[in-house]
């Protein structure tokens, strides 16, 4: 049998009140993940709304510091897009390393095509061409200007040859390429320019390590300047957080709202960065498409691709989350109330 009540409790069981041990034990266990969840949930919310009301109540100084942060994000990017345009102009930069393959004299048309199949199945071979003796002949009447002197020639002197493309400029490569090469049957002479591969090599590590030193200074200087403007901010709300610290709020409690206002500015320069290497890739695709024409060429300089694009803004948010962080976590000791 269960335990005996006393009238009282009878009576507030009646009524449709609670057991006092019921209310006892709903103290003991504290709130439940659900309200606690939801809590986290609002104080985010609030966070990033307090954030982004007082970024908007000073849209100037917002719209200035993220143009500052725009300009350290593009020109990184903005030389990188225009290093690979000047890969496109080229047609690859694999092309300017061609090996020349002279075949023998007495070696046929048919010789040179059935070379050219068994030289471009080749693994480490992109492309191989087929320029017979009588297209040898035309180009250099054509570009010696000397028509009518070889036209008095009793015999075309200019052996047939492959114009060989590698898959990838390395002097090492290449130089094995050569040699199975020379061992091919009817070739007579391979002829590679290894000088201008070195240099070729030479010039792209350069714009390579050029642009790595350059986004590495710029990205330090976007993080000085997001660290500039949220310890800007904090000293404008030094009281209020010292008050909120004076009442037990925590130490992730007073730097969300900053880490907030950093993922807005690093979005904000995100997206204008953006728009300024759409626009100066656009405004200067007019004058380069003139100088193409004039040469007889329809090269255009290509867009930010899409996903480029959202790397750039993605990378913004996060060195704008980063900067924020770290102006906080350099400040929150000196947040303490007095």
């Amino acid at each position: 049998m269960g335990a005996s009540q006393t009238p009282q409790e009878k009576t507030a069981e009646r009524l449709g009140g609670a057991p006092k041990k019921a209310d006892k034990q709903r103290e003991h266990d504290g709130p439940s993940f659900q309200e606690l969840f939801h809590a986290w949930l609002e104080s985010h919310r609030a966070s990033l709304v307090d954030s982004l009301r007082r970024l908007v109540r000073q849209p100037i100084g917002s719209f200035f510091t993220c143009l500052v942060m725009a300009i350290a994000l593009a020109l990184p990017m903005g030389l990188a897009l225009l290093l690979h345009n000047l890969e496109r102009l080229g047609g690859s930069w694999q092309s300017a390393a061609q090996i020349s393959v002279y075949l023998k004299l007495d070696a046929s048309d048919a010789d040179g095509e059935r070379l050219r199949d068994e030289i471009a199945a080749m693994p480490d071979v992109a492309e191989a061409q087929w320029i017979s003796r009588e297209q040898a002949l035309a180009q250099f009447q054509q570009q010696s200007g000397l028509g009518q002197a070889l036209k008095d020639l009793p015999e075309n002197p200019l052996p047939g040859s492959l114009l060989v493309t590698p898959q990838e400029i390395d002097k090492v490569a290449l130089e094995m390429l050569r040699q199975r090469l020379v061992e091919l049957p009817k070739v007579d002479q391979v002829q590679l320019d290894l000088l201008w591969v070195e240099r070729l090599g030479a010039i792209l590590k350069l714009g390579d390590r050029f642009i790595f030193g350059l986004t590495l200074l710029l990205v330090l200087a976007l993080l000085l300047v997001i660290g500039n403007t949220i310890r800007l901010h904090i000293e404008n709300r030094r009281s209020e957080i010292e008050v909120i610290k004076l009442v037990g709020g925590t130490d992730g409690y007073v730097r969300r709202p900053f880490l907030y206002m950093g993922a807005f500015y690093g979005c904000g320069a995100g997206l204008l960065a953006w728009a300024v290497l759409a626009y100066s890739l656009d405004w200067l695709n007019g004058a380069v498409v003139r100088l193409a024409g004039l040469y007889g060429s329809d090269f255009a300089l290509a867009g930010v691709p899409a996903g480029d694009g959202l790397s750039l803004l993605l990378g913004a948010v996060l060195l704008g989350y980063i900067g924020a962080w770290l102006a906080v976590a350099r400040h929150l000791s000196e947040l303490a109330p007095k």
